[in-house]
C-alpha cells in the first residue's frame, strides 16, 4: 500500500525550511505548499496545541499564550526528518512536540501555490 500512486502523490519530493519564513514542500504530484512560521506553530499537531485551538472554538475570548522569544521574532530553531512519514520542527519559543506527518501538512495547508 505505501507505494500505490495515491500514497506517493501524498510525499513531498523535496522540502526547503526557511528558518525565518517558512517551509516549502514540493509534492510529489508536482504541487507546492508553502507553511509560514507562525502558521506551523499556530497548528502544531502536539496535544496542547490541539487542546489550545479547542478552547477557542469553545470560546473565541480565549487568552493565548504570550508566544514569546528570546530576543526576537518566533523562528524554526531546528528540523529533523522521523522516518519517512513526517518532520519534527522545534521554535524559538521552546516548543518542540510537534510531529508534522506529510498528510497533515496537507490538512493544514494555508492556500495553493504554483
Amino acid at each position: 500500500m505505501p507505494d500505490s500512486p495515491d500514497a506517493r502523490a501524498g510525499t513531498p519530493r523535496s522540502l526547503d525550511l526557511q528558518r525565518d519564513r517558512g517551509l516549502t514542500v514540493e509534492w510529489s504530484d508536482g504541487t507546492r505548499s508553502f507553511f509560514p512560521i507562525a502558521h506551523l506553530r499556530r497548528m502544531s499537531p502536539s496535544a496542547d496545541a490541539k487542546e489550545l485551538r479547542e478552547q477557542m472554538e469553545r470560546n473565541p475570548l480565549t487568552v493565548l499564550p504570550s508566544g514569546r522569544t528570546a530576543g526576537g521574532p518566533l523562528i524554526a530553531t531546528h528540523a529533523e526528518l522521523v522516518g519517512n512519514y513526517a518532520i519534527r520542527i522545534e521554535f524559538s519559543d521552546g516548543h518542540r512536540t510537534g510531529l508534522y506527518s506529510w498528510s497533515y501538512l496537507r490538512e493544514i495547508d494555508p492556500g495553493p501555490h504554483a
